[in-house]
């Protein structure tokens, strides 16, 4: 009985090790998601924000125990060479999101349709921004499951199986606790102005009246992040698949930074992160322009001006989403 328990423990101890290690190596595509989500929740009113923030986190996790966990199991069972293509499929789709916003910010694409609040859109709107951010997840999290994949691809089926279970679970409550936590600063900043404390009431404001920078950053590093995630997805996989001449490009050009002293692996990394997101700019830029002269795209005319609305809603400003009455966060109060 005491070496069965021995070994229980033994077992547990090293799947809990495989988690931590497979969980580590992703951390790069956590940091993404995170940046991405909050602007699915932006314009609406604080009561909607933790609600919407759920149904994502349900949705994620889903997407990850449900379809992609199998998925890839099998996969990487039966036909491992077939899922650097899926996910260059996605990197792709990625990067159309990324470079679509990026679009839409330089032309205005949009604009007059975002000013109304999300609270006259109906209850149809709140569906589409959860939608939208679900598929938006579901590439992130394939990503995040198949580089924990990547970490205990030699182990048995079972322990495997039970790791990327741990590291679904891990990951979707740490990227959506902390997502909560930043669209609900607005409100903590609130009730710290009403406490008796004046060093907290001095901090409650200059929390309020920071949380629209915050936002607005936030933003602007998950479109950042999705072109970036796309790119490096897309470069990964061509070199996997033999075309090395990209990946070889920039490796040489992040080198030279590597080696400064102290900052090396810093500077490196953050060469190649700007070139994947220029990359993943460049082919999202050809998927948008492709998709703009597609004959159905322009067909659509009318019928898409809603899910065109809902689009440009996240980049829109917290005073246009809320007809110039917002919270700080984006929040619509009464």
């Amino acid at each position: 009985m005491a070496g069965g328990l021995a070994a229980l423990l033994d077992d547990v101890a090293m799947i809990a090790k495989m988690a931590s290690a497979a969980s580590t190596k992703a951390v790069g595509v956590v940091v993404d998601d995170t940046a991405v989500t909050p602007r699915y929740v932006q314009g609406f009113s604080p009561a909607r924000e933790l609600p919407i923030i759920w149904k994502i986190a349900k949705g994620s996790l889903r997407n990850k125990i449900v379809f992609i966990l199998p998925a890839a199991l099998l996969l990487s069972q039966f036909v491992p060479w077939l899922l650097t293509p899926i996910l260059m499929l996605g990197g792709t789709y990625l990067c159309f999101e990324g470079a679509e916003k990026v679009w839409e910010a330089v032309t205005g694409h949009g604009q007059e349709a975002a000013e109304a609040p999300a609270a006259e859109r109906g209850p149809d709107y709140e569906d589409t921004m959860v939608s939208g951010a679900i598929r938006t997840d579901f590439i992130l999290s394939a990503e995040i499951m198949v580089i924990s994949l990547g970490s205990v691809a030699n182990e048995p089926l079972i322990p495997r199986a039970v790791t990327l279970i741990i590291v679904a679970l891990v990951i979707t409550a740490l990227v959506y606790g902390v997502v909560a936590l930043l669209v609900k600063l607005d409100d903590i900043g609130l009730a710290m102005t009403e406490t008796d404390s004046t060093f907290r009431q001095r901090a409650g404001r200059v929390l309020v009246s920071a949380m629209p920078k915050i936002m607005n950053v936030l933003s602007g590093v998950g479109i950042v992040a999705m072109l970036w995630v796309g790119g490096h997805i897309l470069l990964v996989g061509a070199d996997t698949l033999g075309w090395h001449a990209p990946y070889q490009l920039v490796h040489h050009l992040a080198e030279p930074a590597a080696h400064v002293a102290g900052v090396g692996g810093f500077l490196g990394w953050l060469v190649e992160t700007l070139c994947s997101a220029v990359g993943g700019l460049i082919v999202g830029a050809v998927v948008v322009a492709i998709m703009h002269v597609l004959p159905f795209r322009k067909g659509a005319g009318h019928a898409s001006g809603d899910h065109d609305a809902v689009r440009d809603e996240v980049g829109a400003e917290p005073s246009e989403r809320s007809g110039g009455d917002a919270s700080p966060g984006g929040s619509t109060r009464a």
